[in-house]
């Protein structure tokens, strides 16, 4: 792609991730104008935004709720512009941790054993021991994550993942090394191994500068490192995403991945993971950004509807 664009990024927005989202949106801004677009920043508080008159694509930098749940992908359809990033169907189920565990059972990806829990009193379930993970159903960016270890910690824990959304994922806490792959036009990035100096990767972790340690191309033997792509792989085509996404998986000591979630729109700044997927693979950040418009440019209509 050559000609010079009127790229619109619609960054912030009303979500728990806003303040990394403005984050991605001004990294992805820079990248962009580096390489001569016109760029114009969109902060969507709610439904009342509109885009500038002259805007060839839209970049949406947006995470979380609204952004990443397929809302403002169907506003951006009724307009007949195109963007960056899956379709609605793909960002709502995406977004919906348990539909997308269900889309990744149907296709015989692997995933971990979970359930469901709507009540701040719900008694610890039957049938499970600690340790085991709580998340928010329709949450990004381990908003609202919890590791519970002890019984006696999971009145508080519930209660605090329940402020985050109506519904919590009850899952097992997979014991293994942490990884996610990213993946750009239908074909898997290297891997990067995710490490925290102490604990889990919570919110915590992943944001605070030194609290983690990063290694990409992780360190796997090469059939490791095909069944872990290949599961990311499987995961993004059976929640119908394109174009781009980030995968998390576990690996077990037996080198068996077991996928986590579906990140539709993931970090964008460049010390975000799949940058950092993209830069082992000898794609530069303003590149990468490049190619994801280009994808979206694809989807835009011969005659672009007035807006």
């Amino acid at each position: 792609m050559s000609a010079m664009l009127n790229i619109t990024i619609m960054l912030g927005g009303p979500s728990a991730e806003r303040e990394i989202s403005l984050r991605s949106g001004a990294a992805v801004a820079k990248a962009l104008r580096s390489v001569g677009h016109t760029v114009q920043e969109l902060d969507p508080r709610d439904d009342s935004w509109t885009l500038p008159a002259v805007t060839d694509v839209v970049f949406l930098a947006l995470h979380g709720t609204y952004g990443e749940d397929g809302t403002v992908q169907r506003h951006l359809e009724a307009l007949g512009v195109p963007y960056t990033g899956c379709g609605p169907e793909a960002s709502s189920v995406s977004f919906d941790k348990v539909l997308a565990k269900k889309r990744c059972m149907a296709a015989g990806v692997p995933t971990a054993r979970f359930e469901v829990i709507t009540s701040p009193k719900a008694p610890w379930p039957a049938g499970w021991d600690p340790p085991v993970v709580l998340k928010p159903v329709r949450q990004g960016s381990s908003v609202g994550l919890h590791f519970v270890e002890r019984l006696e910690d999971w009145n508080s824990a519930l209660a605090e993942a329940l402020g985050h959304d109506s519904e919590v994922l009850l899952e097992e806490r997979i014991s293994g090394r942490e990884t996610t792959v990213g993946i750009l036009d239908g074909e898997a990035l290297p891997i990067v191994e995710v490490r925290p100096i102490q604990g889990g990767y919570d919110y915590n972790n992943k944001y605070t500068s030194g609290r983690t340690d990063y290694f990409c191309p992780a360190p796997f033997e090469p059939a490791t490192t095909q069944s872990i792509q290949q599961a990311a792989l499987g995961a993004f085509r059976a929640v119908g995403a394109r174009d781009y996404a980030r995968v998390d998986v576990m690996v077990c000591p037996n080198d068996h991945p077991v996928v986590l979630e579906v990140n539709t729109l993931p970090g964008m700044t460049e010390t975000s993971l799949l940058p950092k997927a993209a830069a082992a693979a000898g794609i530069a950040f303003p590149e990468l950004c490049q190619r994801m418009i280009a994808l979206a440019m694809r989807r835009r209509p011969p005659v672009a509807k007035d807006r």
